[in-house]
């Protein structure tokens, strides 16, 4: 396994189970990214309901809610200019033909031995995260959160902030990566969480489009 979870999980890497801990293991050297396809079931809190309408436009949250949605999901890794590894992700969701997308980026702090995650299109909500493996799956919460205004960092204050989880494992019997992911707040209580499974490929691929990466990049990194 290379890239920014090895680096996060150090030993425990070797407790994944194999296709989740070879699905996170793409580096900047990698010639292809993975792409997986399959159905999710979403939910979202109706309190939270007026913000979520605002974040597809950055490529963040949805209003959106539904059983068994076409998803699928992109990963490449690639290097900032200022040399910082990162993973991004991108999730789509389609919806009767309406597509939401999801964006992520996670970024290796070597120096302090961190790991970031960038949202949405911009990068301008930013969040610690924290892995851990447990039975084999990759299970990732989030920690500190900052808003990005320019090169500043600015921190949510605690009631503001939010709390996420992210559960990816890979199930024997049917073949399929299985995840489960969900945001809650202490304030409105449930706002968007979606769950189901995936079958993935890899697409060979000569370059990260930019599309694929913060239009702003990550550097600085958060304080």
């Amino acid at each position: 396994m290379t890239g920014v979870y090895e680096y996060a999980l150090g030993e425990a890497a070797d407790d994944l189970h194999p296709n989740v801990r070879e699905r996170y293991a793409l580096g900047p050297d990698d010639a292809f990214a993975t792409v997986g396809r399959g159905l999710m079931d979403i939910t979202r809190g109706a309190v939270a309901l007026p913000v979520l309408y605002a974040m597809p436009a950055r490529n963040l949250l949805f209003p959106e809610s539904g059983e068994d949605v076409p998803f699928s999901v992109t990963t490449v890794g690639w290097r900032d200019p200022a040399g910082y590894e990162a993973l991004t992700t991108r999730r789509e969701f389609d919806f009767d033909g309406k597509t939401r997308q999801f964006d992520s980026t996670t970024v290796w702090d070597a120096d302090r031995e961190r790991l970031f995650d960038f949202l949405g299109t911009g990068g301008h909500v930013v969040s610690e995260l924290h892995p851990r493996v447990e039975d084999g799956a990759l299970v990732v919460e989030g920690g500190k959160q900052w808003t990005r205004v320019g090169g500043r960092y600015l921190p949510t204050p605690g009631p503001l902030a939010v709390d996420v989880t992210v559960r990816d494992r890979y199930d024997e019997d049917d073949e399929q990566f299985h995840v489960t992911a969900t945001v809650e707040s202490g304030l409105v209580g449930h706002i968007l969480g979606y769950r189901g499974s995936f079958t993935q490929e890899r697409r060979e691929m000569e370059r990260v489009p930019d599309d694929l990466k913060p239009v702003t990049g990550v550097d600085p990194l958060p304080p």
